[in-house]
């Protein structure tokens, strides 16, 4: 593959952060250095981590990057549980949010997987 542009779980994990960046902008302004700032860090480190990992020379690198990913994933999940929690984003919301996460999160197992079989 040439670039990460075409690798499916960036290409999903751009349109997450997108929608938390939709989601976010409704948020109390007293959350902007908050909550707002981390659900927007880490889910910007999703797709930010596979494409560094894509640009390194092995796949060893590229796996760290991966699960750096994934960690931010996790973090991003959490994070919008607290903000179902304080009720800055209502069931649906989460549910929408929180399901797109998972199928990236499944992406980057699966992806994370068949790499680790192909050394």
């Amino acid at each position: 593959m040439s670039t990460f542009r075409k690798l499916l779980i960036w290409q999903k994990s751009m349109t997450l952060v997108t929608k938390i960046y939709q989601e976010t902008k409704h948020f109390p302004k007293e959350e902007i250095f908050g909550l707002t700032s981390q659900l927007r860090r880490s889910s910007i480190s999703i797709p930010s981590n596979i494409a560094e990992g894509f640009g390194r020379e092995t796949n060893k690198d590229f796996l760290r990057f991966l699960n750096i990913s994934i960690g931010s994933l996790f973090e991003m999940q959490t994070q919008l549980e607290i903000a179902k929690n304080i009720s800055y984003i209502n069931n649906e919301q989460f549910n929408n949010l929180y399901e797109d996460s998972r199928e990236v999160e499944r992406m980057i197992v699966s992806f994370t997987k068949k790499i680790k079989e192909e050394n």
